[in-house]
């Protein structure tokens, strides 16, 4: 507690337990947050020795303390990683151990322990177990199709017309595609999370893809009258990854067709675009189309928003937008498109942000840099 005084730091105000063990193996400290964690008390383990004060056993039984020996064996041991632990009551936390010495080699001084609860690394094993299940949920419903179909065709081939045939045939392709983008998904997601999502640049002609997408909705039935395209010219040079772009675009209108209501309009415009790491955080509320962070660095780039006339988001759920398995008051699809389409924008260095439009419809605006060729990024 004394060296913590004398750094202005209180060990109580950590967010992790701290435990601190003298030369000798006692507790000389047990902040409040070891105290919470482990649910032994301050005035308990002060003064015991560290063995007693937390008796820690491994997932297989073992006592931690005597297996890992702190205060003997190897001379040059530093610490303990992070590793799951268990206390006598069953209760799972995370610890890691550092060993201070005097001198290299010398004797142990102290061991100061951290003990962390497992309530994020809970979160997390949740979430991917969410996602497995929800990919697996979503895959099952064109895979019973495409088996179904295929084997009706093999083993009553004779028995069906051309037409017959045909029509089964683009059903098996249409969930063959599903498929597709549903595996595409989860590999994007994988590197979204990684950091390990590539871009490769190249000049896009951002405005002629809006016009593609446009084209595709309405050949496949929607009124050409629905969609309202305004691109401001002159447009700035964009080098992106034009399959990436293409990926965010078509997420986006496929929202606003799907979710939306009316007129849908895309607006392509130049934009003074935030350097990546100046807005962490998506803008949220009402008519973020303008929005920008005070003080950021900014670029040339190329801002696209896309608007529909429907109910709109609610303002309650506009900070959950971005986030995996949002899927918003329908039910539908996987609920990780956004996510992707965040996690594509921000590998540009660009941003993305949700409000409202004027006719109270959803509003999504992304803005991308201008960027430079692959082989000088």
């Amino acid at each position: 507690m004394t060296a913590g005084t004398r750094s202005g730091v209180d060990p109580d105000d950590l967010p992790d337990g701290l435990v601190v063990a003298d030369e000798g193996g006692r507790v000389v400290a047990f902040n409040a947050a070891a105290a919470r964690i482990t649910g032994v008390r301050a005035s308990t383990a002060l003064g015991r020795p560290l063995e007693t004060a937390l008796p820690l056993e491994d997932l297989k039984g073992r006592r931690w303390w005597a297996l890992t020996d702190p205060y003997g064996g190897l001379a040059i041991r530093a610490g303990q990683p992070e590793r799951n632990l268990l206390l006598p009551s069953g209760h799972e936390v995370l610890v890691s151990a550092r060993y201070v010495r005097a001198r290299p080699t010398g004797p142990v001084s102290r061991v100061v322990v951290c003990v962390r609860g497992t309530e994020a690394r809970r979160r997390t094993e949740l979430s991917h177990a969410e996602l497995i299940a929800t990919v697996a949920h979503e895959l099952r419903s064109p895979l019973t199709s495409v088996k179904g179909f295929t084997a009706t065709l093999l083993a009553k081939w004779e028995r069906f017309t051309d037409d017959q045939k045909r029509l089964m045939l683009e059903t098996v392709d249409a969930d063959a595609d599903r498929v597709t983008r549903l595996i595409a998904e989860l590999l994007d997601i994988s590197r979204i999370d990684s950091g390990r999502l590539e871009v490769r640049r190249q000049p896009v002609d951002i405005a002629a893809a809006v016009g593609r997408h446009v084209q595709a909705h309405t050949a496949a039935g929607q009124p050409p009258d629905r969609f309202l395209v305004r691109v401001q010219q002159p447009l700035p040079d964009l080098w992106a990854d034009p399959d990436k772009v293409d990926q965010v675009l078509g997420n986006l209108l496929e929202n606003a067709v799907r979710h939306g209501e009316g007129t849908v309009t895309i607006e392509v415009a130049p934009a003074e675009a935030s350097a990546a790491g100046d807005d962490d955080a998506p803008v949220t509320g009402a008519n973020t189309a303008g929005a920008s962070t005070a003080g950021a660095s900014t670029e040339k780039g190329t801002a696209v928003t896309v608007r529909d006339e429907g109910p709109g988001i609610p303002e309650e759920s506009m900070g959950r937008v971005f986030t995996r398995f949002w899927r918003g008051s329908k039910r539908g699809g996987t609920g990780l498109g956004l996510y992707i389409v965040k996690g594509i924008v921000e590998a540009h260095g660009g941003t993305i942000t949700v409000g409202r439009g004027p006719s109270g419809g959803a509003e999504f605006r992304f803005t991308l840099p201008v960027g430079a060729p692959a082989f000088m990024a």
